[in-house]
Order: C-alpha cells, then structure tokens, then sequence
C-alpha cells in the first residue's frame, strides 16, 4: 500500500509526534522530581568556608536551607541530583562563610555618630554622651538608631549583635521586622536614665522583657550592667542574679581604661576583674566588654570562670583606652570575640575593619608579626564570637542541623585577587562592600545588597532631620 503525504497530512503528523514526546518528557521530569528532595534555598557552585571544628573550606560546592537550618553541604552536582528549591542561587565566584558575630556595641547610638570626637572616655561619657542621651533618648528614636544600624550591620555581613542601650524592647522590635538576630541587654546604671528612675525599674524592665521574647527565634534578651564604677555592688550583683535565674547572657564593661582600674584598685584593694570575682558575679554567662587592663592573675581568673570577653580593638585605639592583651587572652584559652562598640565612639559597625584593626594593632603593640594570624582573626568574628555569646551550638559556623546564618561575598573584586589564602583575604583585603547576600535563620535579609525588609532612604531621612535638631539644640555642649 503506498502512503501518500500532503503537507496538510505531514504537518498533523509531526505535531502529534511532538505532543507526545512533549506529554512523555513532562511525564519523566515529573517522576525525576518525585525522588528530590525539597528545600527553601540552594546555593550553589560556591567556596563555602565552614568555620567548623576542622575549618572545612569545599570549592565548587552547594549548601541546602529548610526551614531555617542547613539540611547539607557537598559537591554542587551530587546535591543538584538530590535536592530541589523553591529558590537556587549561583555563587560562582563567591564565598559563603558564617555571618559575622557582633559582640558587643549600642546600635541606637548610630544617631550620635560623630558628635563628639577626639575626647577621652570619661570626658566624652559624663560632659557629652550623658547629658544628650538624657534629652534625645527615647523610645522612638532608640528604634530610628537601631534600624539605621542593623541597616549597615546587614551590609556589612553581621548576623547578630549583642547590645546594650535603653529602651531595648524597641531594638528587638526594629531586629525582629527586618529579619536580624540579636541579643538584647536594658542598660543598668545606678543613677537615673532615660526609661527608668533606679535600677530597680530597669531590672523590672528587663525582666519583662526576658519573658516577652522568650522562645523567640532570632531574639534573645540578657542582662547588662554599665560598669564596676558606676554600678553599685548591690545592682551589680541583683542583675546577675536575674541573669542566672534565666539562664541568659550577663554584660558588663570591664576594666575598660587605666582611670577605672586604678580607681577600684584604690575603693576596693583589687582590680576590676578580681572585684567581680569577690562579688561572685564571674561566670560562663558573662559576656566582659573591653578588658584592657588585665593582670596575669585577672587572665587566669577569666579562664578559670569561662568567662567570655568582647573585644573592641578600634574603640579601644580611638579613646586611647589601651591595648586589651587579646594574645595572652587567646594563649591561656579565655573565650574572645569580637566587637565594634558603639557608633558614637567608633563611627563605624563594620566588623570586616574590625579584623583588620584587631589583626594589626596586636602585630604592632607585640612587634611580633606572627601574633593574631589571620586565621585566628576570622575565629574571633564567628565561632569564638557565638561562643562569647553562648550560642554556637546554633550558630558561628556552617555545620549540618545549625541555624542557616551566613553570607554570600563577592571574590571578583580587584581588592581580593588573588585569592592565595581565603582567611588572609577575609582580614587583609576584604572590605563590606564585597558581602552580596545575607541570610538568617534561613530567610534572605539582604539580596544583591538591597536589605529587604525596611525601606532604607526613608531611615537616612528621619535620621538626618534629627541630627539637625541636635545640631541646633544650643542647651547641649558641642
């Protein structure tokens, strides 16, 4: 039998062939997808910088996100062949490592930065920080600073920040709308403040705050204590009470400049380290800002206790207040993490420029090039951050069943090249402005530097019309 074809009969030929290839490969894919796994996010074909135990770097490698976690790390085509996302993104050329750890600063404070520069610490407290803080502190403008700080803490590559301030409730509030872990502390002082009459109010305060948030999954609050000079032994000693009753972090500054560690040497006959100690208040909790001016005991002391120091190196340089001894800290197994302190007596939060200062002023102050390698540096600003903090079961590396806190930085930028050593390149020649991606607990925050959750130029408006007030404001010393 012969077949004859028309073109009207061969264009219905071919279409039903293709319709049913076309219903056959759809079918395929369909039961292909059946066997995946599903997932939030992928990123894929990336240098992932682990930050774990052995410090695990993995080239061409992907990372898997569920709900909030990280489900896998491995070979980019072994998890592509086992894993689906509702979103993937290529980080070809990028690194992703753990979010940076912040441990210790007072955001709302960005409202004051460069107001007063180039004083000494005592000077710059008592003359100019407390008297503005007494007429612009309040709830409203607490929450403006924090989000004009977590705003550059997200662009910098910080994923949490452990802070101390007035009205704090109003920073978790700000933390929580855009999607930014952080550890909240009401600032204890024993003289009047701009939310509380006494310390009895502000330990009231705190303690409702701690129930308000607790069970909260990127907010936790703790408790925190100006100083051993300004604080009484009787608050100093209430506040940790109410800290160890729940169980969460307590922070105090702490021999922070020479004039405190000569004063509490001349008021109680020891240093400031070995008062807390006799006060019984030194403990895995704490969290001590600063620690400038340490004695070989106080070192041995902070060990003993598993005490954690926050290390604020720019700060620290900026003030004069000393050089902390982080090498000896680091030498005896004291936990340190790192800091950038407050806007207003740093100007900056950028925890990239606080490795580089950290990583340098040691290498000076020691004429020892060798002391704070890098690798050390990068340490401090992740997982010896989270366990300062008490959190690196949760966070401050990149390990299977851990919070999905990191950062996508870009590599291909004329600053990094070459890439010889990724540590040296995170210290010595990154800067903020190569972090691209930010993501915590699991949730994108910052996609190709655009934060998502708050719009940012309505912020720099309302900050620059306060900042104007303030400059006005005749009453206030300038």
């Amino acid at each position: 039998m012969k077949i004859i074809f028309n073109s009207k009969n061969n264009f219905s030929f071919l279409f039903s062939v293709l319709m049913i290839l076309s219903i056959t490969s759809g079918c395929n894919s369909k039961n292909k997808n059946k066997n995946l796994i599903s997932a939030d996010i992928i990123i894929e074909h990336a240098k992932i910088l682990t930050m774990d135990s052995s410090h695990s770097l993995f080239d061409n490698a992907a990372i898997v996100i569920k709900q909030g976690r990280i489900l896998e790390i491995g070979p980019s085509d072994s998890i592509a062949l086992k894993y689906t996302a509702l979103r993937t993104i290529d980080a070809t050329n990028k690194l992703v490592m753990p979010g940076l750890v912040n441990t210790h600063t007072h955001v709302p404070m960005n409202l004051f930065r460069g107001y007063s520069d180039d004083k000494p610490l005592h000077e710059w407290l008592y003359k100019y920080m407390f008297p503005l803080e007494a007429k612009y502190v309040n709830a409203r403008n607490v929450k403006l600073g924090a989000q004009l700080a977590i705003i550059e803490m997200l662009k910098s590559g910080t994923t949490i920040f452990n802070d101390s301030y007035y009205y704090e409730d109003e920073v978790a509030l700000a933390a929580k709308e855009i999607g930014m872990r952080a550890i909240v502390n009401e600032g204890l002082i024993s003289f009047p403040v701009p939310n509380a009459k006494n310390y009895k109010e502000g330990l009231a305060y705190t303690e409702k705050l701690i129930k308000k948030w607790k069970g909260d999954s990127i907010i936790m609050v703790g408790v925190s204590v100006h100083s051993p000079y300004t604080c009484s032994s009787e608050l100093i000693k209430e506040a940790w009470a109410l800290a160890d009753k729940y169980k969460v972090p307590f922070n105090i500054h702490l021999a922070e400049t020479k004039w405190e560690f000569d004063s509490i040497k001349k008021t109680f006959k020891c240093t400031p380290v070995q008062y807390l100690n006799q006060l019984g208040v030194l403990s895995s909790n704490v969290i001590a800002a600063h620690c400038v001016y340490l004695t070989n005991e106080d070192v041995s002391i902070m060990f003993e206790k598993k005490a954690g120091v926050a290390h604020n190196p720019e700060c620290n340089m900026k003030i004069c207040s000393g050089v902390a001894p982080v090498p000896e800290m680091l030498k005896q197994g004291v936990k340190v993490g790192l800091g950038t302190d407050g806007a207003a007596s740093n100007n900056n939060l950028d925890m990239f420029q606080a490795m580089y200062t950290a990583a340098l002023l040691h290498k000076l102050s020691t004429n020892e090039p060798t002391v704070m390698n890098a690798r050390q540096v990068v340490d401090m600003a992740t997982i010896s951050g989270a366990k300062v903090l008490g959190m690196d079961k949760l966070i401050g590396s990149l390990e299977k069943g851990k919070s999905a806190d990191l950062i996508i930085i870009d590599l291909k930028r004329p600053e990094i090249y070459p890439v010889y050593n990724i540590y040296s390149s995170i210290v010595y020649s990154m800067n903020s402005s190569a972090v691209n991606t930010v993501i915590i607990n699991g949730k994108i925050v910052l996609d190709n530097r655009k934060v998502l959750n708050i719009d940012e130029n309505e912020v720099l408006e309302k900050v620059q019309l306060l900042a104007d007030s303030i400059a006005k404001d005749k009453s206030l010393n300038k």
